[in-house]
This record gives structure tokens, C-alpha cells and sequence, in this order.
């Protein structure tokens, strides 16, 4: 990964349509079955969509029933960074892009092998990309 991205808040909303912002940069979430992401089936890569850095390969992806794109899986040990999230009475794991922070979802230990985990992400922090 480069280095990571710091910008103020003016020149991400300058950046971001409304829903990107809120939930990349204020740790929003778009209502579930709402994102054309969910129903992406194209082999190809999910990036990060404030900074464009791949976060997921579609090899990855599968259906979890939640409502969000849903992987079992980064790209790398790199892409994304965890934290503990104890918002909204209950505590779960966040996902950021680790080259901008910007908030991608939670993941849970409820996903299929080989890994056991659910990276349940907002499909407004992501933008694919089709492989050629």
C-alpha cells in the first residue's frame, strides 16, 4: 500500500456524492438491498471508493442474505484496517481502507470457509472494477 490519504472534510465532500460521504467519512450505513453491488456477479475487483485502493477480489464474494456486499475476505492483509465498534449498544469489529480511513462496514465470524468471516460492506464505500 502508498502512503495514506489525509484530506479536510470540504475536500472529501467535494469528492464524494452525498451517500459516499456519509458513510466513508461519518461512518454511515446505506439501507440494506440498496446497493447494485449486492448482485454483482462480474469477476473483477471492489476498491475503495474515496481513494480508489483495491480492498476485494470477487473471488470472494457471496451472497450472505444481509442486504450488503458481502466477502469472506481482503485482497490483502493491507487493505483494510479493524477496530473495535461499541456504537449503537453492541460491540462489533469495524472495517476502514487502510489508505483512507474511510469507513467500509463491520465484519463477522459468522461467514463461510475457508476464513469463517463476513465482511459485510456498504456497497456506497465501493466502486468495481470488471476484470478484462
Amino acid at each position: 500500500m502508498s502512503t495514506k490519504i489525509e484530506k479536510s472534510d470540504a475536500e472529501w465532500q467535494k469528492e464524494l456524492d452525498p451517500l459516499q460521504h456519509h458513510v466513508l467519512r461519518n461512518h454511515g450505513t446505506e439501507r440494506p438491498f440498496t446497493s447494485p453491488l449486492n448482485n454483482e456477479k462480474r469477476k473483477g475487483i471492489f476498491r475503495c471508493a474515496g481513494c480508489g485502493e483495491p480492498l476485494f477480489d470477487s473471488s470472494t464474494k457471496y451472497e450472505s442474505g444481509s442486504g450488503w456486499p458481502s466477502f469472506w475476505a481482503p485482497m490483502n492483509d493491507q487493505a483494510v484496517d479493524t477496530t473495535s465498534d461499541a456504537s449503537h449498544g453492541m460491540i462489533r469489529t469495524e472495517v476502514t481502507c487502510a489508505k483512507c480511513g474511510g469507513h467500509l462496514g463491520h465484519v463477522f465470524p459468522d461467514g463461510p470457509q475457508p476464513t469463517g468471516d463476513r465482511y459485510c460492506m456498504n456497497g456506497a464505500a465501493l466502486k468495481f472494477e470488471e476484470k478484462k
